[in-house]
């Protein structure tokens, strides 16, 4: 079991003991110390805060604790209920309220819960208002608010539907190309809040939708990141049902991953490559992602005469680049798509409307998509080493050995060969060196992990 205090919020295990887990008390700490936060830095009395929830067991539970805190702290909540990450981002400046806070722990399994933390844009608090905010739960000079002046509670059922309304309205999505194809999708929410959003997004795009895991209960059939190892079930009824794609999304909705009409993976790094393949041809402009993310999308980007640019890894780290260089198109290689038009959040529902856009307009099947795109392989490795090794000290001289490539010390040290790419990423938490490497095929990828470990053991 476990509790993680980190600059994005707070999340952990349910049950056991306070500060080892996410306990009731925790919550109630945490969410006084985010109220409280707004409370010092707001120069007006009445503060507005939206609250939405993934589709987890524990969910009710974390939300009435949430709520409940709020209102003690004299803060009027708007309550969505069932929700999604994405929803909840739009819905903050929609609602022009004072922040937000989503209670998902995103891919983690079910006994996870977490706290995340919005502002007034409806975009995650950077670090350093995540440091005070852990200060103040740390100090709890929390001060509550009198009979008279607690916090109003009311619900609101909308969100979803101002969301896909959003998203319809935007001049990138062509609804009626997709009406036109009346496309049959498969989709896997692993029953949680996605399985009532894309089906209803779907739904208005004129497509035949079939559903898979999309009660949301909160027991989540097959571990809930969106991994090949854990969707054997929507690639074989994508194959059943003759499908022409298959969407699977996370629990709270912000990854989305796909799977092509003969039941293969897309790729998650392929998502927003083949977004930003669609946008940048119609309008020239930067495309951001991190560093651990496929080279496939710089070749997108220089394909379409525009420029790439990669941030330290993070959401926050892509939103803070992407508002510099003014991006088109940005977002991770999880599957995570960035759309700044609609907003600087993660979102699976615009992903998933700008993908079918481009799928109907390119009149291709998604494989034939696929195969348009360079394909890269990439290899994940770890070294360990003991707790009195300096690992700065070896980054640094591994930036040494390879001074004459190109390297990148934005977020540990990256190293860009002609052919292929190594990133090698200290762990925050324990003595190991992350090694991530992509190449043109497997082999080489993990050959290139190998090669770096010798490297890195060497220099020891």
């Amino acid at each position: 079991m476990a509790l993680i205090k980190s600059i994005s919020g707070i999340r952990g295990t349910i049950g056991g003991r306070v500060n080892e887990n996410l306990t009731p008390l925790d919550v109630v700490k945490f969410t006084s110390a985010f109220g409280t936060w707004l409370q010092n830095n707001k120069n007006k009395k009445d503060l507005t805060l939206v609250v939405g929830r993934d589709a987890r067991i524990s969910g009710a539970m974390v939300n009435s604790l949430v709520t409940a805190t709020l209102q003690g702290l004299g803060i009027h909540v708007i309550d969505l209920g069932l929700s999604t990450t994405p929803t909840v981002e739009v819905m903050v400046p929609e609602l022009n309220t004072d922040g937000g806070i989503i209670l998902t722990a995103s891919h983690n399994p079910k006994q996870w819960n977490a706290l995340k933390l919005l502002n007034e844009k409806g975009e995650f608090i950077s670090g350093e208002n995540g440091a005070e905010v852990l200060a103040l739960a740390e100090s709890e000079e929390f001060n509550y608010a009198e009979v008279d002046d607690l916090g109003k509670y009311e619900t609101r059922d909308d969100g979803f539907a101002i969301h896909i309304q959003k998203i319809l309205d935007l001049p990138m999505v062509d609804s009626e190309a997709i009406k036109a194809k009346k496309y049959k999708i498969v989709v896997d929410a692993v029953n949680s809040t996605g399985g009532i959003a894309i089906p209803q997004l779907l739904e208005h795009l004129g497509c035949e939708v079939i559903k898979l895991y999309c009660e949301p209960n909160g027991h989540f059939p097959h571990n809930p990141e969106p991994l090949k190892e854990h969707l054997g079930d929507i690639c074989e009824l994508v194959k059943k049902e003759k499908a022409d794609l298959g969407i699977v999304v996370d629990p709270d909705v912000d990854r989305l991953a796909l799977v092509d009409e003969n039941g293969e993976l897309f790729g998650e790094e392929y998502t927003l490559v083949a977004v930003a393949d669609y946008l940048l041809k119609h309008k020239k402009g930067a495309a951001i992602s991190n560093l651990s993310s496929s080279r496939a999308l710089r070749d997108v980007a220089r394909k379409h005469d525009s420029e790439y640019f990669a941030s330290a890894v993070g959401e926050v780290n892509v939103v803070t680049l992407m508002k510099e260089k003014n991006a088109v198109i940005g977002g991770e290689g999880n599957g995570g798509i960035i759309y700044p038009d609609l907003h600087y959040g993660r979102d699976s529902l615009v992903g998933v409307a700008l993908f079918l856009t481009h799928l109907a307009n390119e009149n291709k099947t998604v494989s034939e998509l696929r195969a348009t795109y360079p394909s890269y392989f990439m290899g994940k490795k770890k070294i360990e080493l003991t707790p009195d090794i300096d690992v700065d000290s070896l980054l640094t001289k591994m930036e040494k050995e390879y001074q004459n490539e190109e390297v990148s010390t934005v977020d540990g040290v990256k190293i860009d060969f002609e052919q292929n790419w190594v990133h090698l990423r200290k762990s925050n938490t324990e003595p190991i060196i992350r090694i991530y490497t992509e190449a043109s095929s497997q082999e080489e990828a993990d050959s290139l992990g190998d090669q770096m470990i010798t490297k890195i053991k060497s220099l020891i």
